[in-house]
């Protein structure tokens, strides 16, 4: 029996994290999740399977997360996908070298659909 897929997902919204715990486990995945993006900087490259990050909240933002596990021999693959309520982030979302974007409000399908795609 294959272990479940882990996802990390940082938001700076309890209630969005919620949502997206709830839609996920559903689908089979174990989800972990912070408000604090300083948070994500600490994980291990091998405990997660996909990282899904807010590019704007609060400690460390989603963008230089992205950069600076992008900028890693040991992190450069773990695919990341970036959240934002502002849909014009997402040229900021790829020039971090995230694998994707979801602009907020998004529908759970889609956003299962884009991580399915990762992993």
């Amino acid at each position: 029996m294959s272990r479940k897929k882990r996802i990390f997902v940082a938001d700076d919204d309890p209630g969005i994290l919620d949502a997206i715990t709830l839609i996920l486990e559903e689908f089979g995945y174990e989800v972990e999740t912070t408000i604090d993006g300083a948070k994500v900087h600490d994980i291990q490259h091998d405990e997660f399977d996909l990282l899904l990050l807010d590019i704007w909240m609060s400690g460390w933002n989603g963008r230089d997360i992205c950069l600076a596990l992008k900028s890693q021999p040991a992190t450069k693959n773990l695919p990341i996908i970036l959240i934002s309520a502002n849909k014009d982030t997402e040229k900021i979302a790829r020039e971090a070298g995230a694998d994707d974007f979801i602009g907020k409000p998004f529908e759970l399908d889609e956003l299962v659909e884009k991580i399915e795609k990762y992993i």
